[in-house]
């Protein structure tokens, strides 16, 4: 006898499996908020949300009142109940009650809801007193709510409570409450068509216990009772699908996994109402871009001092299947155009290489078989860097590069944070700059947060700098999960911030920024008015495929993409035109109107030169400006020379042919005659250098001065000419300044003279394929030779 009596207690003690309820569960994303942005339907074809924590106040009590009144006093049976359903049972010669707990309906709904028999009622029993045992109250109904049916393919309680009434549980009416009280007990009855009236009168009837128990007055009882049953059941709210995708993968689990977990609720940082707002602005405006043939958008907003994503619309709803509606454009890499320029103008800020207004070089280019040029195909010959960003010049920004280093510019966008560069630096070679490099839309714009985090807190940790404040995004509340494949490579995990960018860099390149200029349709350069302050750049990439527009405050960054996620071009996708507009609707959504505060203690007064913008040398006209920290290790100014002019100033001279005490000198801002050939047409203000007197010649060579410079090919290169129809090679153009364009100049094509130019300096050849030599000869003597090579198909 005691041997039954512990194998019974034994059998008791571990009768329960763990977990109790191994079934398929659904994927839930909420906003910070607790709100539904989406859910993934169980692999078993089953709306079965994870188990809720706590039940609504009003759904338990309307469940007990309906299903168990003596739930909060019995052990897990109630004998009571059981009397009195065996009584109506025999009374009624059929089974109308089972006098079954709301823990034996646990029980039940653990085991599939076996057959009802007199032996499963008895193992219910049994089970149910020792889940009691160690599950509370609160933790019994938790089960029951979150694993009862309720009609069709709805279980548990927070999936019926979004299907039927469009809420979380917690918001329900007591008529609501009521209603899903009594369904498990008739879950067909919520189907239309069914007899209705019977749920009708069963949630009314428990309205009514409700108030005569006290629990309802007379007109809350009343009121409720007006109110309709739910139709046909509502579509689940799909507020931000990629994101549910993107944290499912993340989460390291399928979501198909039969057991509850964390991974399968995700409580996000994302506000809901800012997502809705920004997901039918991308509608609207796909509505209009469609007409273009353009299909997709994207838009990513992110919380600069949290780092948390607010808004995230990794596509348009209504995109279409067949347009690649399922693509998440936010982690899709895409080629970059140019929104990578305030990356370089900050590193090279960082570094010394310039000053914001530091002159650049912008003339025609070939580097190689590689031949950058301007969006609009035109030249200033010598820009500012900082106008050189506003206008998002293509050649000052490869020259610079060229300049900075490819290779550690390469490795530094790395360290900023972006994590799509997966190939060594000559594989993107100059045009890394230009959009040679693809990037994704969330580490572009964290990035911008990164750099606006950074300058926000330079006061508040009086100067110091903290690494963290480099980090990835943050999606969720429960755990802050960031995708490992959108983190930045180790190595920028363990250098500080400061090592990279300090804030002064940082300040002025959003200065810089906040002012963009675009030519308006008189092909007129013209300030791009904003309503708030804002710091953005916009990309277009080649092939009118990505358009691009990131802009940053100090209290969030916006991201937003537009174009077709099959990679498809179409004429005017261009980012100023098409992105920009949605960016800046996007930050009128946004509250706050503030600006950075300028970081003085990381900023120096210096002496700067008043016409290239480089530290001022002796022979410089100088301006005291702020500039940062980091620009004092900035070059002095190149251009700045002393000219030894004749007594008349008309010529320049030297001490052998002239005598110094005839001599006048003077300080001259001389270029280059390549960038002085194109600067001087948009500068009025610009002097040429007078030029040498035919006697001082001679002096001219040995002083280095160079009247004469090639345009095309400025560089020994290969130069391809493609075939006309007539089956001969193309014209290729070569062109030359002098820095007196009247003067003549002699043409020769390996050794053979060709003919002379004067004033415009071009000459149309068509040379043979294989390699060749220009000589040029000014009609001062002044010589100048270029090697190239002419190839052709298959060369």
């Amino acid at each position: 006898m005691t041997v039954a009596l512990l194998i019974l207690l034994a059998l008791w003690l571990f009768c329960l499996p763990r977990p109790l309820f191994d079934k398929p569960v659904s994927v839930v994303l909420e906003d910070r908020n607790g709100e539904l942005l989406g859910a993934r339907i169980a692999n078993d074809g089953q709306w079965r949300f994870p188990a809720i924590d706590s039940v609504p106040e009003k759904y338990a009590t309307c469940v007990i009142a309906f299903e168990d009144k003596r739930f909060r006093w019995h052990p897990g049976v109630d004998p009571l109940s059981l009397i009195r359903s065996l009584w109506l049972n025999l009374r009624n010669r059929r089974v109308v009650s089972g006098g079954s707990t709301l823990t034996m309906q646990v029980i039940r709904l653990m085991r599939d809801n076996p057959p009802r028999t007199v032996w499963q009622k008895m193992v219910e029993i049994f089970m149910a007193t020792r889940l009691e045992l160690t599950h509370s109250k609160r933790d019994i109904l938790g089960l029951y709510a979150s694993n009862a049916p309720f009609g069709g393919n709805v279980v548990g309680l927070e999936a019926a409570s979004w299907r039927y009434y469009g809420k979380r549980p917690g918001l329900l009416t007591w008529a609501e409450s009521a209603t899903l009280a009594v369904l498990p007990n008739s879950p067909g009855l919520i189907h239309p068509g069914r007899n209705r009236n019977a749920l009708l009168e069963k949630r009314n009837r428990l309205l009514e216990r409700l108030r005569d128990t006290g629990k309802l007055t007379s007109i809350e009882c009343e009121l409720s009772s007006e109110e309709p049953l739910p139709e046909e059941p509502l579509t689940l709210p799909q507020l931000a699908p990629h994101l549910l995708d993107r944290l499912t993968a993340s989460s390291g689990q399928e979501y198909t996994s039969r057991r509850a977990s964390p991974a399968h609720r995700f409580k996000t940082t994302v506000d809901g109402d800012l997502q809705r707002r920004i997901a039918d602005i991308l509608e609207r405006r796909q509505a209009i871009y469609r007409g273009n043939g353009v299909h997709n958008m994207a838009a990513i907003v992110i919380d600069v001092p949290t780092g948390e994503v607010l808004a995230y619309v990794g596509n348009v709803a209504d995109a279409g299947t067949e347009h690649g509606q399922s693509v998440d454009i936010i982690s899709a890499p895409r080629s970059t155009g140019s929104i990578l320029k305030p990356y370089l103008y900050a590193l090279a800020l960082e570094s010394g290489d310039i000053l914001p207004r530091s002159l650049l070089r912008d003339v025609p280019t070939q580097l190689g078989r590689y031949k950058p040029e301007n969006f609009y195909e035109n030249y200033d010959g010598a820009v500012p860097a900082r106008r050189a960003l506003i206008r998002s010049l293509n050649v000052p920004f490869v020259l610079l590069l060229q300049q900075y280093g490819l290779e550690k510019f390469h490795f530094n966008l790395k360290r900023l944070g972006l994590s799509t560069l997966d190939y060594p630096p000559e594989h993107y070679g100059l045009s890394l700059i230009l959009g040679g490099a693809e990037a994704n839309l969330l580490d572009i714009t964290n990035t911008y947060a990164c750099m606006a985090r950074e300058l926000d807190n330079f006061y508040d940790r009086s100067g110091r700098y903290d690494p963290a404040d480099f980090r990835p995004p943050a999606f969720v509340t429960n755990g802050r999960l960031a995708s490992a494949a959108h983190r930045p490579p180790s190595v920028a995990q363990h250098l500080p911030s400061s090592d990279l960018l300090s804030a002064g860099a940082i300040w002025y390149t959003f200065e810089a920024m906040r002012e963009l200029e675009r030519p308006n349709s008189a092909g007129e350069w013209e300030l791009f008015q904003a309503g708030k302050p804002v710091a953005w750049k916009t990309g277009t990439s080649f092939g009118f495929r990505d358009a691009w527009a990131a802009g940053v405050t100090p209290r969030y960054a916006v991201g937003v993409w537009v174009g077709n996620a099959d990679g498809e071009g179409r004429p005017g996708l261009i980012g100023v035109t098409t992105a920009a507009p949605v960016l800046f609707e996007i930050f009128d959504q946004l509250p706050g109107n503030s600006w950075f505060d300028p970081p003085y203690d990381d900023m120096v007064q210096a002496s700067v030169c008043r016409q290239s913008g480089f530290r001022a040398g002796e022979y410089c006209d100088a301006d005291t400006v702020w500039i940062p920290k980091c620009g004092l290790k900035a070059a002095v100014c190149p251009y700045h020379r002393l000219l030894h002019l004749d007594a008349g100033a008309q010529w320049q001279v030297s001490s052998e042919c002239e005598s110094p005490a005839s001599m006048q000198h003077k300080a001259w801002f001389v270029l280059p005659p390549v960038e002085e050939y194109y600067f001087k047409s948009k500068n009025p203000w610009y002097q040429t250098p007078p030029p040498f007197r035919p006697d001082c010649l001679a002096s001219q060579a040995a002083q280095g001065s160079t009247p004469m410079q090639l345009i095309y090919p400025k560089h020994p290169t290969q130069i391809y000419v493609p075939v006309d129809l007539d089956g001969k090679l193309s014209s290729t153009v070569f062109e030359v300044a002098h820095r007196t364009p009247d003067k003549e100049i002699f043409w020769h094509l390996d050794g053979v003279y060709l003919g002379s130019t004067k004033t415009f300096h071009q000459m149309a050849l068509q040379p043979a394929i294989g390699p060749h030599k220009l000589t040029l000869v000014d009609k001062d003597g002044y010589r100048l030779e270029q090697a190239f090579e002419i190839i052709g198909k298959g060369k």
